[in-house]
Parts: structure tokens; sequence; C-alpha cells
């Protein structure tokens, strides 16, 4: 899986689960203050990739994200040590 499908299925992810416009949601966008999502979306969102990829996220990992290319550069990295 490239970036950009892992930027594709986490905009899907993010649009379904927070009820989000995908248009509105793009690489730069701050998960917090562009997108309004609280502590417990966020882990709700990583809850949901960690299903969908079979991906463990720590909780030092999850504390480092804070935009939207946090998260598809987490799960590539993480897809890549596989």
């Amino acid at each position: 899986m490239d970036k950009a499908e892992i930027l594709a299925r986490v905009v899907e992810v993010l649009a379904n689960s927070f009820d989000l416009d995908p248009d509105q949601i793009q690489p730069t966008s701050h998960l917090f203050e562009d997108l309004d999502l609280d502590s417990i979306d966020a882990i709700d969102l990583v809850v949901g990739l960690e299903e969908e990829t079979g991906l463990d996220v720590t909780e030092e990992e999850l504390k480092a994200i804070r935009i939207v290319q946090d998260v598809v550069d987490l799960v590539h990295r993480k897809l890549g040590d596989e």
C-alpha cells in the first residue's frame, strides 16, 4: 500500500467515523484544530486503523499524531516494518 492509498483510506475512515466532509480532509489538516477531533476521537481513529490493518500503535506513537499526514506516515512506516 503506498502513501496515496493510505491517505485515501484514512480520509474515508475520518469521514465515515466522524461525519466529516472528505473534501475538507487534507494531509495538512490538524486533527484537533481543523477537524475538531478530541483525544478520544483520535484513539477511536487509531483503533479503527488497527482493526483494519492489523497494526499495533503504541501510546507514544499516538501522542505524536497531530495532522492527517502523521497518520499516513505512521501506517506507511508500520506496514513497511511488517
